[in-house]
């Protein structure tokens, strides 16, 4: 009966959510209420509210049939479960309700926009349509014309099985609603088609905004089009990417394409291709504009292809990254965490001009939530050969930010962090060269380290399972400088 599986996860997530202690959660991190989380969905404003979607299977830590859980939140930071908001409860969707979007209409009113899946995955059977439902915040219904766009409303060269995560948004100067969603084509490879609808439930195929040709991986998932400043912006998650340098890894990767778009034709014209984040463990970001006009991101803080490893006791599995707020500076992203959560700083510790040694431990600089920045000077010009912070670390465990100076470049090393499974621990992101200067800001959360390198021009987001009571905190350096440390917790 249509809304019985959505009752059963709003009831199951209500008894069995309290069961997970905060202190077995990350503190400002977003998780599931239980169970499992992947890609963000539906980041959007709603009522002046912050609202916040995700995949979402309540009844495993594992992936399962998707549903959308629901958060909302005042500042970016602290975040309040909502019940789940969609089921696979529809014959269009009973395989899962996949990725998609949100934004509040003109009446008031809140529309969601996700992909259903019908048939079984990698099958010819499988299908996947653009669907809607409306709501007020809380509850949605959904449209009985679903699906609302099909097979039957892109280019006969796309394939019906791969066609998924659209991200909508109004277009005030055209009065026109506009959505982007991933879709594959003839030669096997990604691309991202263009959309537009008078009033969000009737839509008609408008162009391919740009597409792989099988040079960024293959097909491209969870895209968002937006525009910063003078120059537009798409972000796509790739699938089965080749290592590119270090500017991309092997796998599913995220990229951003920059460069300019003409509303008139819908064209968009690139420019630049180049990585979002570095780290271990990034994907399927989406971003929405906040109403003082910040563009904000957020993502899911996992690689997939390890996804399914979690620590044995492990009571949920997913985890978002801090909300960032992003800029454009010479056609690539920059990104800093949401101002808001300056407002969770407490009990600072500041040293200023500490000279570099081989090994430094300062009182007072330790744990596993906080906000810290770390200021390298070197003496003079090639005077720092390498420069080390240890973190939750003790006698058996720690991982490592590592800069060489030499290469210009920053590892994160996750090697001893504890974790028992064979997964990637390790990786570089080149950075720029300041003759030996840089300035690391690394926000820790319990299971997660996400470092701002150089205020922002790199970032690396990596999950970390290591025992809680490995908290200390280390430096190290090869060379003659100093550094300050700024270390500050984070209380909510």
């Amino acid at each position: 009966m249509k809304q019985t599986k959505l009752v059963e996860a709003r009831t199951f997530e209500k008894e069995h959510k309290d069961r997970i202690l905060p202190e077995e959660r990350p503190l400002y991190h977003v998780t599931p209420a239980v169970g499992w989380l992947n890609d963000p969905n539906g980041f959007s404003v709603y009522q002046g509210e912050f609202h916040l979607f995700h995949q979402y299977y309540p009844y495993d830590i594992h992936w399962g049939p998707m549903h959308w859980g629901h958060l909302k939140s005042s500042d970016l930071i602290k975040w309040e479960y909502l019940p789940a908001a969609l089921a696979p409860d529809c014959q269009y969707d009973a395989q899962g309700v996949f990725s998609g979007s949100a934004l509040q209409m003109p009446d008031g009113r809140q529309l969601l926009m996700y992909t259903g899946v019908q048939g079984k995955d990698n099958t010819s059977e499988c299908r996947q349509t653009q669907c809607v439902a409306i709501g007020n915040g809380i509850d949605y219904e959904k449209y009985e014309k679903n699906p609302v766009i099909t097979a039957d409303d892109i280019p006969e060269t796309c394939y019906a099985k791969d066609f998924r995560d659209p991200k909508i948004w109004h277009d005030n100067s055209e009065n026109c609603f506009f959505a982007v969603a991933g879709i594959r084509t003839a030669d096997g490879s990604g691309a991202v088609a263009l959309f537009s609808s008078e009033d969000g439930f009737s839509w008609k195929y408008v162009t391919i905004l740009d597409r792989c040709r099988n040079q960024y991986g293959r097909m491209w998932e969870c895209p968002d089009f937006f525009e910063l400043g003078e120059k537009a912006v798409l972000i796509v998650s790739p699938q089965e990417m080749c290592a590119q340098g270090l500017e991309f890894h092997n796998g599913n990767d995220v990229i951003c394409l920059t460069g300019t778009y003409d509303r008139t034709q819908h064209h968009f014209t690139r420019e630049l291709v180049s990585a979002v984040d570095y780290g271990l463990d990034f994907y399927a970001p989406q971003t929405m504009e906040t109403p003082d006009g910040r563009r904000v991101l957020i993502g899911w803080m996992q690689a997939w292809e390890n996804s399914h490893l979690c620590p044995d006791n492990a009571k949920w599995n997913g985890m978002f990254t801090i909300p960032r707020e992003v800029v454009l500076s010479k056609g690539r992203l920059i990104q800093n965490p949401v101002r808001e959560l300056l407002n969770y700083r407490q009990n600072p510790v500041i040293y200023t001009n500490l000279p570099l040694q081989s090994y430094t431990k300062l009182p007072g600089v330790s744990g596993r939530i906080l906000d810290m920045i770390v200021t390298v000077r070197p003496e003079h010009e090639g005077s720092l050969e390498r420069f080390m912070i240890h973190l939750a670390e003790n006698k058996e465990y720690s991982v490592s930010v590592i800069y060489d100076t030499a290469k210009n470049t920053v590892t994160f090393d996750r090697t001893n962090s504890g974790f028992r499974y064979n997964i990637i621990s390790r990786r570089e992101a080149p950075v720029r060269d300041q003759n030996g200067k840089i300035r690391l800001r690394i926000l820790m959360d319990r299971y997660s380290v996400e470092l701002f390198i150089n205020n922002g021009e790199q970032v690396m987001s990596s999950c970390i399972y290591t025992p809680q009571e490995a908290d200390g905190i280390s430096f190290e350096a090869k060379g003659n400088g100093s550094f300050d440390v700024e270390k500050y917790e984070i209380v909510l």
